[in-house]
């Protein structure tokens, strides 16, 4: 395997002109292994961090934001205020798990730190909002003495690494997956010490010296990390619950005689777009190889080198391994990648994506106890009127501490439940206003929404917080063709980059203006195909009506079980507009 010096000079993307890399590779080069001026400003008075501190931050598991409804805001002489300036915390929870005393810490930090919501991502991790810099370094470290760490949350690496959370007892697939999950974490996880020296040794004020600044060995990232983020997922060809075919990295479980003998290996996954930008676009997985289990985690570690080495690191809009895959195409791409692996690759088994599953409601484990799927609409946990959902997990999860599992669908699962006590905490959580997963539709559980406003510093318009109006809009039109069972997937986001991966569902809503988004009809709930533009800037309000005579369309043409998303592919652009045209 190539070392990271070995870089082949014929195929490299990397300019050898500094003056052409993004400003964000001087700050990585420049910031002796992710530390930067971050120590000096953890110690100062300011509200907030500069702009390169800011940035190396995401590598700690963090983003600066401010309030935007905030940001007019004036004192009582009229003089305009500073912004309301705080930090989002991502704690990465691989494979979504979670112990009882864990995720009751979260619950804990968001009160005394956060503006007391918890929010559960669309990609297994939890995150903290509206924490002051002053309390950033006591948050992380208060994470860190749970055996959680926000470390390669965000930023230029390897995140946090998915993989189906059903807690199965009686299928080991499922137990072998997370193992894989948990090898490949650790594997691609940084080796600077800046974290632990930063956040977990001294929360109470750590000033480095600089002088004294040892690097460390840095194998698989180098000097730079990587071009821009990564992602990977682990999943089952029946069940695609966390998309692995929109990551950079998707194994998909080879199983034969309940034991996982390998995994197909699909590359360049990615969901953002900038349609300013043509050459930007979102992408499906590619097949690169067949690995055994034991071969996964090295060629991983390839994939990962051949995108540190020849990503584009000039334009970061482009700088996604998705588009060094189909630059170079994939079969160079697998060259390459065998190369650094040092043996050929074996090709793919090519099965095939066939189903998801959500895992709401009560279901057996198969070792006589019983788990319990909650949806937590758009990963929201708070109280809210008679909708408690906080405070009702919280009791349930301290009187009988059981294993917490977070879905990628922005929902949890409550584990290792005695049936004797099914009765009590389906009492507890009727008492909390918190809905059975039959109260809920199907296609209201499949649905996501970024957080988008008023933090997100990318939204473009709302998301999470109209989401819920909207769903019931479509469900009143679903109603009324008698369609309110079917699954119809629904992702929102609030900005074309794709966070609730709004290009491969059923139906895809991307904010485009204020009260405006782009409408991609054509996916699927499997996450195996990608959508196409049906419509652009349509108005919030004008979403439903849009849909009820594509509804309608398909409860008369539908062929046999097809989905609603295959009968818009089927059917295409150019049908679809006619009927919607001929009914306006």
């Amino acid at each position: 395997m190539k070392d990271e010096g070995s870089m082949a000079e014929t195929d490299s993307k990397i300019s050898t002109d500094t003056d052409k890399l993004s400003k964000m590779e001087g700050i990585k080069e420049a910031s002796r292994q992710l530390r930067g001026p971050i120590p000096e400003e953890l110690l100062n008075q300011e509200p907030s961090f500069s702009g390169d501190a800011a940035q190396l931050l995401k590598f700690h598991g963090t983003y600066q934001q401010d309030n935007r409804e905030l940001r007019n805001r004036k004192d009582a002489d009229g003089n305009r205020m500073d912004k309301a300036y705080s930090c989002m915390i991502r704690t990465g929870v691989t494979g979504g798990k979670m112990t009882a005393d864990q995720f009751l810490v979260e619950m804990d930090l968001a009160d005394k730190y956060g503006e007391g919501t918890l929010r559960l991502t669309t990609r297994q991790a939890i995150q903290l909002h509206g924490v002051l810099k002053q309390n950033l370094q006591r948050t992380i470290h208060e994470i860190s003495k749970i055996k959680l760490n926000t470390y390669a949350a965000c930023g230029d690496v390897n995140r946090n690494v998915m993989c189906n959370p059903a807690p199965y007892k009686n299928n080991p697939v499922l137990e072998q997956m997370q193992e894989m999950t948990a090898m490949i974490a650790a594997h691609l996880k940084p080796r600077s010490t800046a974290y632990f020296e930063l956040w977990v040794e001294d929360p109470d004020g750590h000033k480095e010296n600089v002088a004294e600044f040892q690097p460390v060995e840095e194998p698989i990232y180098g000097a730079t990390y990587l071009p821009r983020k990564f992602k990977i997922g682990v999943a089952l060809p029946e069940d695609n619950h966390v998309d692995i075919m929109t990551q950079d990295i998707g194994l998909l479980a080879i199983v034969e005689n309940d034991a996982v003998v390998g995994y197909d290996m699909y590359v360049g996954g990615g969901m953002g777009r900038t349609p300013a930008k043509k050459e930007t676009y979102p992408a499906l997985g590619k097949p690169l190889a067949f690995l055994a289990p034991g071969e996964v985690c090295a060629v991983a570690e390839a994939v990962v080198k051949v995108q540190r080495d020849f990503g584009n690191r000039e334009d970061r809009k482009v700088a996604r391994m998705k588009y060094l895959v189909d630059n170079w195409g994939i079969d160079k791409f697998r060259e390459k990648v065998a190369e650094y692996y040092g043996r050929p690759l074996s090709p793919v088994r090519g099965v095939k994506v066939t189903g998801v599953d959500d895992y709401m409601g009560w279901r057996e484990q198969g070792d006589g106890k019983l788990f319990v799927g909650i949806n937590i609409e758009n990963g929201r946990i708070k109280d809210e009127g008679d909708l408690r959902i906080k405070t009702g997990l919280r009791a349930i999860v301290e009187k009988y501490k059981m294993p917490v599992h977070l879905t990628a669908l922005q929902s949890m699962i409550l584990c290792d439940i005695d049936p004797t006590d099914k009765d009590d905490i389906a009492n507890m959580l009727k008492e909390h206003g918190i809905k059975t997963a039959e109260e809920y539709t199907i296609s209201r559980r499949f649905s996501m929404a970024c957080p988008a406003l008023p933090m997100c510093g990318l939204a473009v318009t709302e998301s999470e917080r109209v989401m819920p109006d909207l769903m019931s809009q479509i469900e009143a039109e679903m109603a009324k063709y008698d369609l309110q069972e079917e699954l119809i997937s629904v992702h929102m986001t609030g900005c074309p980059n794709g966070c609730a991966r709004p290009y491969t569902p059923d139906i895809g809503l991307v904010g485009k203006a204020v009260n405006k988004y782009t409408m991609f009809l054509g996916g699927n709930a499997e996450g195996t195909r990608l959508g196409f533009i049906f419509q652009d800037m349509v108005k919030f309000e004008d979403v439903a009506p849009t849909l009820s005579p594509i509804f309608a369309y398909f409860k008369a043409e539908r062929e046999g079980k097809e989905s609603f998303g295959d009968f818009c592919n089927r059917k295409g652009l150019e049908d679809l507009t006619e009927k919607v045209t001929a009914a306006a």
